[in-house]
């Protein structure tokens, strides 16, 4: 799609929700005046004035934090939907908890909830005139661009897919290969013969033809770029990189210069771990200030009782990019000598009264959170290894050390899909590799919240692995 009609679509988008909004507010103070016959005291001004400074300033926050106008948001009308229903509760959440917490009453409660209200209706008008839009620009011809795929295979139908989903101003009109390549059936009609594919796109009023045949495997297609650009027609290759490459691969550019990854990874971007270290300040310092300060010494108390010595047990364990840190939790063992390189095992005998209980409840791991504030640890991430289970699994399993490209967490993606505790056999540990690897690539600070909220029911629930 046209980089420039993205962003004016996206502006578009920005400035009717915020003019909705705004909409919302000064009608409700219409509604205030005239139909509920209520004025609104001089001194009560500077109240309204904040309230609307908050609804703005919170609105832009937050759908810029979670990406409602983003380019894979807008260009799928289901995901922009979720997505705005989401940020609108979040929003609602932000405006009653600033209530609460500031103590304001002079605020009329009409005029909030119909703020609330008619902005809501309003974003459900918006979407809906947004699909309008786009339907629109569909069928104008004057802003549609034909397009022409050459050749069939793996890499045409997933232009082919993309050209559905996110063509606003582009229609597929065809596939050209020869006709031994085609082996299966499709909706948009298959053209045989490539030698006579500029006279299929005259024919066809064609402005673009994208070609998934390199040059190197077709030397035809050097031709085809010629004829092309003597018929005004815009030729592009698509390379099939499946040619050099086994599995898939990212293309990212440094100016000009074309750079291949073997994976997506979210948190590469400094504005996506920006997002998750705020999430770890927030909910770590909530649990140190109103959770930890009064259950280490309640705890403490309780451990020491039972078995004197530390309160804390620190111990070292592998972090990002396989830098040591010590890694805290509440002591649930006896002293040992074997701490350091014996996982807990069920029934072990190291394990003290009070330490089966808090290693059930996950206790014992609260302690952590420190490690959260001191940025050594998220709160979500792979669980850290002892060094020399890091050195063991290492040698065991293919991808291990990728896991080490993010902070360890509290928990995890694969804790929560029952992959915790200890590793009794091979697989054990490769589903917690593999599960480490896909939250690596598929990270949202939504998949973060989830993942903790899991770890919550998890944990109230009971689960069979923590001993």
């Amino acid at each position: 799609m046209n980089r420039q009609l993205k962003y004016y679509l996206q502006a578009s988008l920005i400035g009717m929700d915020l003019f909705i909004l705004n909409l919302s507010y000064f009608l409700s103070r219409i509604f205030l005046y005239e139909i509920m016959n209520e004025n609104i005291p001089e001194s009560f001004y500077s109240s309204y004035f904040l309230f609307w400074l908050l609804i703005n300033a919170s609105w832009i926050i937050i759908s810029f934090y979670f990406g409602i106008y983003n380019e894979k948001s807008i260009l799928h009308f289901e995901t922009f939907t979720k997505r705005s229903a989401q940020v609108y509760f979040l929003w609602i959440v932000i405006m009653l908890f600033y209530l609460f917490l500031s103590r304001e009453f002079k605020l009329s409660r009409f005029f909030i909830i119909s703020t609330i209200t008619i902005f809501g209706t309003g974003l459900i008008i918006n979407r809906f005139l947004y699909l309008s839009i786009k339907k629109y620009f569909r069928k104008q011809s004057n802003l549609l661009s034909k397009v022409m795929i050459i050749g069939y295979n793996d890499t045409a139908r997933k232009l082919e897919s993309y050209f559905e989903e996110e063509g606003l101003n582009m229609r597929l009109v065809g596939f050209v290969e020869n006709s031994e390549n085609v082996s299966e059936l499709t909706h948009h009609p298959i053209f045989p013969d490539i030698t006579k594919t500029i006279k299929v796109a005259e024919d066809l009023d064609v402005q673009e033809i994208f070609s998934t045949i390199s040059p190197e495997q077709n030397h035809y297609i050097y031709q085809l770029m010629k004829d092309a650009e003597m018929k005004c027609i815009r030729f592009k290759v698509v390379p099939d990189l499946s040619v050099f490459f086994t599995k898939p691969v990212l293309i990212d550019y440094i100016r000009d210069l074309p750079v291949l990854s073997f994976r997506s990874e979210p948190l590469e971007d400094i504005g996506n771990r920006v997002k998750k270290r705020i999430l770890d300040i927030v909910v770590s310092a909530l649990v140190v200030i109103f959770i930890l300060s009064w259950l280490f010494p309640l705890l403490g108390l309780l451990i020491y009782l039972e078995s004197p010595g530390p309160i804390l047990f620190k111990q070292i364990r592998t972090g990002k990019n396989n830098k040591p840190f010590y890694c805290y939790k509440f002591r649930s063992m006896r002293i040992n000598k074997d701490a350091d390189t014996k996982q807990a095992t069920k029934n072990d005998s190291r394990v003290t009264r009070i330490g089966r209980f808090i290693r059930k409840t996950s206790l014992d791991e609260f302690p952590q959170f420190l490690n959260v504030l001191k940025g050594e640890m998220s709160l979500v991430g792979p669980r850290p290894h002892m060094v020399k289970h890091t050195n063991d699994f290492s040698k065991m399993v293919d991808h291990y050390m990728i896991r080490q490209f993010l902070k360890p967490g509290i928990t995890g993606w694969a804790q929560v899909n029952g992959y915790r505790g200890e590793i009794f056999n091979d697989e054990q540990i490769i589903m917690r590799v593999r599960n480490d690897l896909w939250y690596l690539e598929n990270w949202t600070i939504w998949l973060d919240i989830r993942i903790l909220f899991l770890t919550v029911y998890n944990v109230i629930k009971g689960e069979k692995n923590a001993y």
